[in-house]
């Protein structure tokens, strides 16, 4: 057990990762937590009633800890012109998908302090958050209700910015991890930093717990990361392929195979590492909408390729470990990762 473990109240200084959209689910963080991990339910895609529930899921299947992931969001209005430039593109997916060519209105995303409301009736242990930064009013509001937050950051400047509101830890996000990037200060591509570069570079930065996420998919890695000074590690891709997470079969697949993973703006409009595929080649020359314009304007495709396993044209999120992954039960991943590191 680390500082970092101890104050989220869990057994082990391992995590598994907030995989919002599908692959994390009720099932798969409670048997996480169970096993003395931190389970965890990315929940930027819901609104609040939908992350109520989604807790009380949770809470039926475990009594221990668990995290509550949203986006910290400030989204642009639609712009009329980005969706005049994508729609050309996505038309011919569309059609291969027996879709018509032009998608239909989609709904907002839910209002990010709507959803952070909910979450402070929940009082989950653990509250954490990417794509931004929160106020130190929320902060203060979390804390009064002793909920511990951890905040993501993909520069030594972000988690200066992160201490400096107050959260509780840092993860760590390195360029190796799959979906996507927490960057909010600079452009994404300056902030594509290894694992193993930003770890000891948080660690210096920062007197608060570092979590390393990214590329690690054994107990070498765990042990690397403690190494470099990580008091705990984040697991998303190694989870994927459990019985228990909600990844669709065709990319569960893909995944041991993925030797070819790429940041695209094509499936969001915001930077994550997807699988390499015909969708994300063809956003290469053309600039994708702004989240989550791009994602309302790619849901039903990416619905329709999920649906009948075109891994040509779906939205498969993955880290540059992928090909490590290990299709067990998650409490018997966490059992090997245990061992393997020697925890």
């Amino acid at each position: 057990m680390t500082a970092v473990s101890s104050a989220l109240g869990v057994a082990l200084p391992i995590a598994q990762a907030p995989m919002a959209g599908g692959p994390d689910t009720p099932a798969l963080a409670a048997a996480a937590s169970n096993a003395g991990a931190l389970g965890s339910i990315g929940c930027g895609y819901l609104s609040p009633a939908q992350i109520e529930a989604r807790a009380a899921e949770v809470r039926q299947l475990t009594a221990r800890p668990f995290a509550i992931n949203l986006f910290v969001r400030r989204d642009e209005p639609d712009d009329p012109v980005a969706e005049a430039h994508v729609l050309p593109v996505l038309r011919p997916f569309r059609r291969e998908l027996g879709l018509p060519d032009d998608p239909a209105p989609a709904p907002q995303l839910p209002a990010f302090e709507a959803q952070l409301a909910a979450v402070l009736r929940i009082q989950p242990a653990v509250f954490s958050f990417t794509f931004g930064i929160v106020t130190r009013e929320h902060v203060a509001a979390l804390h009064a209700r002793s909920i511990t937050i951890i905040g993501t950051a993909t520069t030594a400047d972000e988690a200066d910015a992160l201490a400096e509101v107050g959260v509780d830890a840092i993860c760590a996000q390195g360029a190796e991890a799959g979906g996507h990037r927490g960057t909010f200060l600079g452009r994404f591509e300056d902030a594509l930093i290894g694992t193993l570069a930003l770890v000891p570079q948080l660690v210096r930065r920062t007197k608060l717990p570092v979590i390393a996420a990214g590329g690690i998919m054994d107990g070498r890695a765990i042990r690397a990361a403690l190494e470099l000074g990580a008091s705990a590690v984040q697991l998303g891709t190694a989870f994927m392929t459990c019985p228990e997470a909600g990844t669709a079969m065709a990319h569960r697949e893909a995944l041991a195979h993925a030797h070819q993973t790429v940041v695209t703006r094509a499936f969001s409009g915001r930077c994550a590492r997807a699988i390499r595929n015909r969708m994300t080649d063809a956003f290469e020359t053309v600039a994708a909408a702004a989240f989550p314009q791009q994602q309302r304007l790619t849901a039903q495709l990416r619905a329709a390729a999920s649906s009948s396993g075109r891994t040509d044209l779906m939205q498969m999120w993955a880290g540059q470990g992928a090909p490590l992954v290990r299709a067990m039960p998650a409490a018997e991943l966490v059992q090997t990762l245990v061992r393997e590191a020697g925890l």
